[in-house]
This record gives structure tokens, sequence and C-alpha cells, in this order.
């Protein structure tokens, strides 16, 4: 299966989602008029198309809303599905030094779904904004 690969937008995130290499990279703001349509086909992916034994998975938002949440925690829930079926799951949050509300957010993905993350601070000077 080819990557997904999607270039950010103002209102849409960076992803990049190789099935063939088990890597999957989001970054940036999401708050798309629908988050839904937006984030189904990478669920639908992470679901069904992942090979290997592996799945590297890189989170860095600078801002999510409401609806966009929903959708992150359903692609989480799709990762913590794979976790169980006895992958190996790398789960990466990153946030930017002094952004508490997105290290909360990770932390509360993380202890919802019992996957554990490993959260890495940087700084805004460090941020790459494509995927």
């Amino acid at each position: 299966m080819e990557p997904i690969k999607i270039q950010p937008t103002r209102n849409t995130p960076a992803v990049l989602l190789d099935p063939n290499r088990g890597v999957f990279k989001i970054y940036g703001r999401s708050s798309p008029e629908n988050s839904i349509q937006f984030y189904d086909p990478i669920k639908d992916v992470l679901a069904n198309q992942i090979n290997g034994n592996t799945l590297d998975v890189r989170i860095k938002m600078e801002y999510f809303n409401t609806s966009s949440s929903k959708c992150i925690y359903d692609l989480l829930k799709e990762i913590k599905s794979l976790s169980d079926k006895g992958k190996e799951v790398i789960v990466r949050w990153y946030y930017e030094e002094d952004d508490e509300d997105m290290l909360e957010a990770g932390e509360d993905y993380s202890d919802l779904l019992d996957l554990p993350f490993k959260f890495i601070e940087f700084h805004p000077d460090q941020y790459q904004r494509s995927a």
C-alpha cells in the first residue's frame, strides 16, 4: 500500500502514514471543518493495512479542537488494538516546552487507553512542520 502523505494547512496537520515501514507521524494544528472526514481514512489504514511487527508513532500537535480530540483518541484506540494483537508499538508524544495542556492531553490519552507514551519536550525553534 502507498503511504498516506498529507501536507499541513492552516486547519489540518501534516500526516505521514507508511504501513509498509510501520511509521505514523502527525504534526501541527487540527481544526478541520469535518474532523471525521479528515481522520477516517487514516484510521482505516491503521486498522487494516499496517505490515510488519512494529509501529513507530510520533505525535507533535500545536493545537487540536474538540472534534479532532475525539478523532485522535480513535486513532490511538486503533494503535492500542495493534499493540494488543502483539505488534511492538512506540508512541512518542511531543509537546512544546511550557505547554502543560498538550502534555496533559497526551497523559490523558495514555492513561485512558493504558498505552505507554514517551513524552518529549521540545523548543519551538526545533519544530518541524512537515511529516
